[in-house]
């Protein structure tokens, strides 16, 4: 399982020229699953994305997470795309790849273990095209893996 975190002050998904999740100051999280991912990984990445401490203190210094800032959110948007293979040829390969139906309960669960921090998670739409807008805050962006082994 492979998140790609991206620190905001705001991002919203949109479906169909509707924005269907908001949120301000916080994570907008791009979540991949592989087949083999269970809801041990979805578990760990939760907490391991909850406890980063990537929001600057008042020194400046990144000692902060986002349960230590004010107003921080959470956006989930499932991302299968985060598996592409482009080792070989000019078209990525999906076969890594969760099939949807594991994917997004996965997904969910990721989702639900961050509302457990009591802080706010807004979601995309699993399988929808969406169009994903944010204001990157830093840049601060970093790739969480958790991979069981094969």
């Amino acid at each position: 399982m492979r998140v790609l975190l991206q620190r905001v002050s705001e991002a919203a998904v949109s479906v169909e020229n509707r924005t269907v999740s908001r949120i301000g100051r916080g994570f907008l999280l791009l979540v991949g699953v592989t087949g083999n991912d269970t809801e041990a990984e979805a578990d760990w990445l939760a907490d391991k994305t909850a406890g980063l401490r990537v929001f600057e203190d008042e020194a400046g210094k990144m000692n902060l997470s986002i349960g230590d800032i004010d107003g921080g959110a959470f956006l989930v948007v499932s991302q299968f795309t985060l598996y592409g293979d482009t080792r070989k040829g000019r078209r990525p390969s999906f076969v890594h790849a969760a099939k949807p139906e594991h994917a997004d309960a996965l997904v969910h669960r990721f989702a639900e273990r961050l509302r457990e921090t009591g802080l706010p998670v807004a979601t995309g739409r699993f399988g929808a095209a969406m169009q994903v807008q944010l204001v990157n805050d830093g840049p601060v962006t970093l790739l969480l893996e958790k991979s069981r082994a094969p």
